[in-house]
């Protein structure tokens, strides 16, 4: 039991698990939820990386668009490959294009997310009214 114990620590290390990684689907959410959980990925660790393959990858560049034209998000790093991904259709893997964007704060980054959170605060108190 220690060895597999051992053998699952050993892979912690080797492997981590990003923590500040969205990886997006064109089908599963809409745009502005993957914008969302972006701006908070990057309040809490101060940078994010979006990942998508195929189709997605459109949806990926316009959040980052999104972010970056907002003033949010500045692109530190933008990779792209192909992988080959199992389809149980086919005998063989299909290749499909990958792409990552890794996207850092702003200068202005909480200046703007306070600005926009009192605006959000002053719309509601006007519809309780």
């Amino acid at each position: 039991m220690e060895e597999v114990t051992e053998g699952v620590n050993n892979l912690a290390v080797t492997e981590p698990h990003k923590k500040n990684r969205i990886q997006v689907s064109n089908t599963k959410k809409p745009l502005f939820f993957y914008v969302n959980l972006a701006k908070r990925y990057m309040q809490q660790h101060e940078e994010v990386e979006l990942s998508a393959l195929g189709m997605a990858i459109a949806t990926v560049v316009t959040v980052a668009e999104i972010l970056k034209n907002n003033g949010l998000a500045v692109e530190k790093k933008i990779m792209t490959s192909t992988v080959d991904v199992k389809d149980d259709s086919r005998s063989r893997p299909i290749q499909k294009a990958k792409i990552e964007i890794v996207l850092g704060k702003t200068e202005k980054f909480d200046e703007l997310m306070a600005a926009a959170e009192e605006e959000r605060e002053a719309a509601k108190a006007e519809e309780q009214s």
